[in-house]
This record gives structure tokens, sequence and C-alpha cells, in this order.
């Protein structure tokens, strides 16, 4: 980090990011949280938890250029749009 005229420069990229945003430079302003309503007990009464999330391992696959150009093409997020095809393909071979 780079100290600039008092401010903390948290970082700077002037290139465009694959969604189309552009980060720009910011000061270490602390956050206004004035604006976030307290929690009350009754939020907590309805509140349910979340199903458990499995635990996901990194591999390396081999994929065809076209499968991976396929994804790819329909927007950001395309490993988990790989994921959900072998997760609908694996669940429906279960029962079997």
């Amino acid at each position: 980090m780079k100290e600039n005229k008092g401010s903390t420069v948290k970082f700077r990229l002037d290139a465009k990011l694959p969604t189309g945003l552009t980060l720009v430079k910011t000061d270490d302003r602390p956050i206004d949280y004035s604006d976030v309503p307290e929690l009350s007990d009754a939020w907590f009464e309805q509140a349910t938890r979340m199903a458990q999330v499995h635990n996901k391992k990194q591999v390396s696959i081999r994929v065809d250029d076209d499968i991976l150009e396929f994804f790819k093409a329909n927007g950001n997020r395309y490993q988990t749009r790989m994921h959900a095809v072998l997760r609908a393909y694996v669940d429906g071979h279960r029962g079997k």
C-alpha cells in the first residue's frame, strides 16, 4: 500500500474487470453502519439454519475446447454451471 496525501490507497486497477467494472482508488474511511437496523429477538426467532454446505475439493480436469468455450460464452461463473451439470448427472444416477 502507498501513502497518498494522508489516505491509504487500498487498490488501483486501471484495466476493466470481466464484469465490466473498474476498481478505483479508495481511502481508509470507516464504514458508516448507522442506517443498518438492529436485529430484534423476533428476527432471531424466525431465522432458520441453512442447509449444510458440502465440502468441495479443488481438482484439475481436462475438457475439450468447445465444452469450455460453451460454458464461458454464457457469462461469468462458468465453473458453477459446470458443477451444476455434474451435480444433476450424479443425482440422476444415484438411484440406479
